[in-house]
């Protein structure tokens, strides 16, 4: 502590003297950001409250009162004061406080600290993740006493895989095992072993005590054996390459379009990579426009030069197209553009990946609609072994292929984290369900290209003299969906109007024969019907569709599939004793006898729309007053 003691002196003495000169140079330290992670009951929060402490980085009234209770008790009194702050930490986890990630800043003379304290239980890897994405260390604390265990694997895998080269093995509660030499160095070279696995270049080791104090911020008279730093010397002089995204070439997602009068229009962001200039060209992806930088704008003023972590707003000298999620470029140093990628998925839900089902992906400042394939292989964070796999249950790692309902701009994470990273989000609640690494774009997405034609969808339109639209009718088995579209197509038809309905069984019969009932067969199921539906709307053609599309999410993906105002969603609402009543096809009777699974309203469930465009209750209308009134709907 005497090394600190008088760190804090002379930082006291600074003060007193020219609070001007300390707040100079307290601005200009450089700021760590690091995490601790690991298994439950490794230490953590131990750990930072020892940090906390011995860097005499809490208010000075606590300090005083708790110095104050030192000398009361004699001898015994030197950890009282660590104590009772220790406590504090851990009555926030018996609240349940440290489930999720807690923050905490400290500085000492040499520099500013952001500690991510995160949890250990398996069930909250989710929330180390988190942690672990704005992290330049990771201290990975072991348990002596037990040495390298599954979390441990699964936290270290994961923080190589977000990025993180400043590894520390804080091997904790030597003061437990008699600070044995053999059992340390025994725990290092297994945990060696599996960092070699995973491809880990470099750690540091240490032999620690939280609660003691061994190794923190002094070196401990019970490991005379232990020539490596204290940790707090490691934190404070392990070296951050601030310039490294500045090397890199500029990168600028657009957070928004700056126009508030008509002399001025700006395109502001944070810089990524790399650096921009008056003068350079750039290109905007995924449009491809050029133009060259006139401006960069600041609250400050205007720059010469901005570099990466700055907020800044560009102007340039042509009107050309570019909005929110826009990336910039240097003109000759352009990022890929693709809609199909492979990439590492950290799953987060309670709820299980369903492929094909459609989700929101962010990246950067974009948020695109995506569904994700069956994954390639799960990882096993033990053995590193590939697992085939159908799904990613919570905290599971996987590899799996994403097809985004539009082409993006993008880079691989391991060259651009806030072009690489993303995460996914259930479209129905809204939950962040996933967090990801893209890889590359599949070669399919960068060889098929959209063929412009010359015959428009609108041609087509106006050479049948109507609107393309999609009637989706949707509702329980046996509701009289295939009923009321049969009525509604006929009297279309009288109409001169060219439609064409795709029945549920019908199409099973031909384009997907091959699927079953799963909820991921029903889902692709429903992506096929919708994709051949946004053909005939093409063409030109009014579609009715006649399938019980149990779930919203996927029909509102083939909402999102076709132009604004086209969709018309039809809910048949059927109560299911009715429906179950009326059984033309013996499916609910097989159904309450266990001999048809997955059935809609008995063993998976059907989720009624919300909002429809038309609710049609059939227990007040007949199936032909049902038709008159979507008719009249559809053409007023």
């Amino acid at each position: 502590m005497s090394e600190i003691k008088e760190s804090s002196y002379k930082t006291d003495e600074l003060i007193a003297k020219d609070i001007d000169a300390y707040l100079e140079q307290h601005q200009h330290k450089s700021l760590l950001r690091f995490i601790t992670c690991g298994s439950v009951d490794d230490g953590k929060s131990t750990l930072i409250g020892r940090l906390l402490y011995d860097s005499k980085m809490i208010f000075e009234d606590q300090l005083a009162a708790l110095e104050a209770d030192s000398k009361k008790v004699g001898t015994q009194g030197q950890n009282i004061d660590f104590a009772l702050l220790v406590d504090g930490l851990a009555a926030e986890r018996e609240q349940g406080i440290t489930i999720d990630v807690a923050y905490r800043f400290f500085a000492t003379e040499k520099r500013k600290f952001i500690v991510a304290d995160t949890p250990g239980h398996e069930q909250y890897t989710r929330n180390m993740v988190t942690g672990a994405s704005t992290a330049d260390l990771a201290v990975i604390l072991i348990d002596a006493r037990k040495g390298v265990l599954t979390q441990t694997r699964r936290h270290s895998y994961l923080a190589h895989l977000i990025g993180i080269r400043n590894i520390v093995l804080a091997v904790n509660k030597m003061d437990l095992i008699d600070y044995d030499q053999a059992k340390y160095e025994a725990i290092v070279a297994d945990y060696k072993a599996f960092a070699d696995s995973i491809g880990i270049k470099g750690f540091t080791p240490m032999p620690i005590s939280g609660f003691m104090g061994d190794n923190i911020t002094t070196k401990s008279t019970n490991t005379p054996w232990y020539r490596g730093p204290t940790l707090m010397a490691h934190l404070e002089s392990v070296e951050l390459d601030v310039t490294a995204d500045q090397a890199k070439p500029f990168r600028m997602a657009v957070q928004w379009v700056n126009r508030p009068n008509l002399d001025f229009r700006g395109f502001s962001g944070q810089i990524a990579s790399g650096v921009v200039r008056p003068g350079d060209a750039i290109r905007v992806l995924p449009s491809g426009k050029t133009s060259q930088v006139t401006r960069i704008v600041t609250m400050d003023g205007d720059l010469e030069q901005a570099v990466a972590g700055q907020s800044i707003t560009l102007c340039f000298a042509d009107e050309i197209d570019c909005s929110r999620g826009d990336v910039i470029t240097l003109s000759d140093q352009p990022v890929q553009v693709a809609d199909q990628f492979e990439a590492t998925i950290v799953w987060m839900a309670d709820e299980a990946l369903t492929p094909g089902r459609a989700y929101w992906l962010k990246i950067g400042t974009q948020t695109v609609s995506a569904s994700i394939h069956a994954p390639k292989y799960q990882v096993n964070v033990n053995t590193m072994e590939h697992v085939a796999s159908k799904t990613l249950e919570l905290n599971a790692i996987g590899v799996a292929n994403i097809a985004t309902d539009r082409a993006i701009p993008f880079e691989a994470y391991e060259k651009n984290h806030a072009l690489g990273g993303f995460i996914l989000i259930d479209k129905m609640n809204n939950a962040t369900v996933a967090a990801g690494m893209i890889h590359f774009a599949l070669r399919r997405s960068q060889n098929v290209h959209w063929q412009a034609l010359d015959v428009s969808r609108e041609t087509h339109a106006k050479l049948k003299n109507q609107k393309p639209a999609v009637l989706w009718f949707t509702g329980l088995s046996g509701a009289g969906k295939s009923t009321i579209a049969n009525l509604v197509e006929k009297r279309l038809v009288r109409m001169n109007r060219h439609t064409f309905l795709l029945d549920g069984d019908n199409v099973r019969h031909g384009l997907n024969k091959d699927l079953g009932f799963t909820e991921t067969d029903r889902i692709e199921n429903i992506r096929r019907v919708g994709e051949v539906a946004k053909l005939m709307t093409d063409a030109g053609l009014i579609v009715l569709t006649a399938f019980i599309s149990p779930f919203r999410s996927e029909r509102d993906m083939v909402r999102q599939m076709m132009q604004p105002g086209e969709f018309i969603e039809i809910f048949i609402d059927t109560p299911l004793a009715e429906a179950e009543k009326r059984d033309v096809k013996g499916l609910y009777k097989k159904a309450r006898a266990g001999e048809l699974k997955n059935f809609t309203g008995i063993d998976s469930p059907y989720e009624p729309p919300e909002d429809p465009e038309l609710h049609i209750d059939t227990s007040k209308l007949t199936p032909e007053q049902a038709a008159d009134l979507i008719v009249e709907r559809l053409i007023p």
